[in-house]
C-alpha cells in the first residue's frame, strides 16, 4: 500500500544528522525511494528545505542535500495547498500543515519530528510512527 505523505524540514535534517541506518527517519526516506511513501511539496516547503539544510550551523555537504531533496522530487507530488484558517503554535509550519490538509481525502499523513508544533490528529505522526503504520499494511 502507498501513503501520502508531508515531510517536515527536521525529519530531513534528522535524516542527514543520523550515523543509524535502521533510524526511523532513514527507514522513511527508504519508503520513499520504494514507492511506499509518495511525498507532498509545495514551492514554499521546497524554499525552506533549501534555506534550513543549507544553514551554516549544519555542515551538510551540498551533494547530500542534493540527494535527499532530488529524492523528494523525483518520488512526490507538488500540492498548492489553500489557507485553512488554522492557527499553530509556529505559524513557520502552516505551510506542511496546509499541503497535508489537500490530500486529506487520500489519507494524507505529515511527518514530523516536532509534534508539539501541530495539533494533535491521528494524521500528524512521528517517523517512528509512520514506520508502524507502512509496516500495518
Amino acid at each position: 500500500m502507498k501513503y501520502y505523505a508531508v515531510i517536515d524540514t527536521n525529519v530531513l535534517v534528522s535524516t542527514l544528522l543520523t550515523k543509524n541506518e535502521n533510524s526511523p527517519v532513514v527507514q522513511v526516506m527508504r519508503a520513499v525511494q520504494s514507492g511506499k511513501i509518495i511525498p507532498l511539496y509545495s514551492g514554499e516547503i521546497l524554499k525552506e528545505y533549501d534555506e534550513v539544510l543549507h544553514r551554516p550551523k549544519f555542515h551538510f555537504a551540498n551533494e547530500s542535500v542534493g540527494k535527499l531533496v532530488e529524492t523528494i522530487l523525483r518520488y512526490g507530488i507538488t500540492v498548492e495547498p489553500s489557507p485553512t484558517g488554522e492557527i499553530l503554535p509556529d505559524m513557520d509550519d502552516i505551510i506542511f500543515y496546509e499541503v497535508v490538509m489537500e490530500k486529506r481525502e487520500d489519507d494524507a499523513y505529515l511527518i514530523t519530528g516536532n509534534m508539539k508544533h501541530f495539533p494533535r490528529r491521528n494524521y500528524i505522526v512521528t517517523p517512528a510512527q509512520m514506520m508502524e503504520i507502512l509496516n500495518q499494511s
